[in-house]
């Protein structure tokens, strides 16, 4: 019998209203593997979700931030003392390798202790008044109730990313997983609401976080909308992105949103071709391509070109597929058929209307007991033109297109030439051509001699152009999203005093 999993609205674990229900099964074992039964909620769910995070919303506002940070630190150590079990139970969901859920979970980790300390650094800023006997200070506030809606691939990571610093900042959380990943959602809320009950202990509020299961359709949409709702935080695809923002912005709502990628890297004819041969590996298939960091271009010199592609497909052939649990495992499936689906899409048209060179891959993977999972075979795209398809449009999957170029600037006008505009990477040992890079390339990130992916969790994260909307998640500007700047102005001067007019 499959385990049941609840909402938690205002501190209580519940069903849906309406009783309704979805499976979550493990994307490598699909036949044999039910994670757990979840519930599939409704706007009434979330109305209620609401309306308990904004009640508790006055009482935790007034919690000092420096306590709200001990209990990020509390959460902290609990995922720390479940590092192992819930990497374990992130790949039985998601898919990906045991060694990144681990990274995943770390992630979650590190932000946690980040945002416990943040607590301590809510900075104001004071400046000198131009009058005498005056006073003038900043600080910030809380804005009130979150919605943070996340996606799959990281399914730990992305909601600590927004929960953690909206929750030290003094916001309440409304929390709608991915319906894929559902399990390590709960897993994390679980770890927040025994972490606030022990360190407020008799002050416990509850209603600070509530996660409502569902469609997003459902579920997403009433909480864009919802008019008691202040701010949205999502991550997936930049379509899904418009449509919140166009709902959201109508009640002038803050939002974030943090969407696709078409990443690149660059290796020149002086690099270091085994090292970046190591990272295109990583950076186009770990996670099986479902990244929105993903190396899904690579951008190769001439000179470099053909035996550059002949190592890398060498070494491509030879990655394992497999469950993710099972230490020889290099690569797990995709995180569900229709994703696979969509992934082979790709693959045809990079195939029927791009006319490009497929040199290996480009089909499911069924061998053994890979059938009984959505696996795709690791598939190269060589001679790839700047327009194509396949070269523009996120896939999401083990999918890499090859370019070749025939100079540095020439390099960078075909990474540039996308839509998005999240990482990019270039390897060179011309510290000119590094620096140049750094300053032409058009995204939020840019790795020198490292692959497009590997955040950090005390750095900013985001991208330019159609990738995201202009906030940033992880590091110090998190925070400037979950507060609003209130200035106060003290005159002890015992009269009034009218700036601009009776001090010029």
């Amino acid at each position: 019998m499959a385990e049941k999993f609840k909402n938690l609205i205002n501190g209580v674990w519940k069903d849906s209203t309406e009783g309704n229900t979805f499976e979550n099964r493990n994307p490598a074992k699909w036949n044999e593997d039910i994670i757990g039964i979840f519930p599939s909620s409704t706007k009434e769910d979330v109305d209620e979700a609401v309306a308990a995070a904004k009640a508790a919303f006055e009482k935790w506002r007034l919690i000092p931030a420096p306590k709200r940070g001990d209990i990020l630190k509390v959460v902290g150590d609990r995922m720390s003392e479940r590092k192992d079990e819930i990497a374990f139970e992130m790949t039985r969901e998601m898919g990906k390798v045991f060694a990144e859920t681990k990274g995943d979970v770390q992630e979650g980790i590190d932000t946690a202790y980040y945002a416990a300390s943040e607590g301590r650094r809510l900075f104001g800023y004071n400046a000198p008044s131009e009058l005498q006997n005056k006073m003038n200070l900043s600080f910030r506030v809380p804005i009130g109730v979150g919605g943070f809606i996340t996606p799959w691939n990281f399914p730990m990571a992305i909601p600590t990313w927004k929960i953690f610093p909206a929750l030290v900042c003094g916001n309440t959380c409304v929390f709608k997983p991915a319906e894929l990943t559902p399990k390590t959602a709960a897993t994390l809320i679980e770890i927040i609401e025994a972490s606030i009950k022990e360190v407020l202990g008799k002050e416990y509020i509850p209603g600070v976080v509530n996660i409502v299961h569902g469609k997003g359709r459902i579920v997403g949409e009433a909480i864009i909308s919802h008019p008691d709702v202040d701010l949205i935080s999502f991550t997936g695809s930049t379509l899904v992105g418009k449509r919140i923002n166009e709902v959201a912005g109508g009640d002038l709502k803050r939002v974030s949103l943090e969407l696709g990628g078409k990443n690149a890297q660059i290796v020149m004819n002086d690099a270091d071709t085994e090292l970046a041969l190591e990272a295109v590996l990583w950076g186009a298939f770990g996670t099986t391509g479902q990244r929105c960091t993903a190396t899904s271009r690579l951008i190769l010199h001439k000179d470099i070109y053909d035996d550059f592609i002949k190592r890398l497909t060498e070494k491509v052939n030879k990655l394992k597929l497999g469950y993710g649990n099972e230490p020889e495992t290099q690569i797990g499936p995709c995180v569900s058929e229709s994703q696979r689906q969509s992934v082979h899409d790709y693959v045809k048209i990079g195939l029927e209307e791009d006319k490009a060179n497929m040199i290996c891959g480009g089909e499911f993977a069924t061998d053994g007991e890979l059938s009984d999972g959505w696996f795709y075979k690791p598939t190269i795209f060589a001679d790839v033109k700047p327009g194509m398809r396949i070269e523009q449009e996120e896939i999401f999957g083990p999918v890499l297109s090859v370019i070749k170029c025939s100079d540095l600037d020439d390099a960078i006008r075909i990474l540039n030439g996308t839509k998005y505009g999240l990482s990019s990477s270039i390897f060179t040992k011309n510290v000119n051509d590094a620096f140049k890079a750094i300053r032409d390339i058009k995204a939020g990130i840019t790795y020198v001699n490292g692959a497009t992916i590997g955040a950090e969790a005390h750095m900013p994260f985001g991208g330019v152009k159609q990738t995201g909307n202009g906030h940033r998640e992880g590091g110090w500007t998190v925070y400037d999203f979950y507060t609003e700047w209130k200035v106060v102005y003290i005159d002890y001067s015992g009269k009034l005093q009218r700036a601009q007019i009776d001090n010029y």
